[in-house]
């Protein structure tokens, strides 16, 4: 499980560079401030929680458990779910998208809570 999200959390930083990018360079003169505005938070979490399964991936190698896999699986669907939404919010305007968002932001809590969980569990 370790390696699959460590190559996971490599195609999500690879994504996040070229969203990035695409975003600054192309996206910023076409889109209204507002849709701007959601595509940087999707990158800006993505960002974080993609460095979060990179995590879950490397202390993985070391101390494999289900609550690490959960944590990064949860942070996959989040990354999913809720940039996801916000990008896809970003280019279209369909505010029904915005619905999904949420379920997201709950996958990123359970994959902090599972991370915590894994790290309290860790030898002393």
């Amino acid at each position: 499980m370790p390696r699959t999200l460590l190559v996971l959390a490599a195609v999500s930083g690879m994504l996040l560079v070229i969203l990035g990018a695409f975003g600054a360079h192309t996206l910023e003169a076409r889109l209204p401030p507002g849709h701007m505005i959601w595509w940087q938070k999707a990158v800006h979490y993505q960002g974080l929680h993609t460095l979060a399964l990179l995590g879950c991936g490397l202390l993985g190698l070391h101390y494999p458990s289900r609550a690490l896999s959960i944590a990064g699986w949860s942070f996959l669907a989040g990354i999913l779910l809720f940039s996801g939404s916000l990008y896809i919010l970003a280019l279209t305007g369909v505010r029904s998208l915005g619905m999904v968002t949420p379920l997201g932001g709950v996958a990123f809590i359970a994959g902090w809570f599972a991370l915590a969980l894994a790290a309290w569990r860790l030898p002393r």
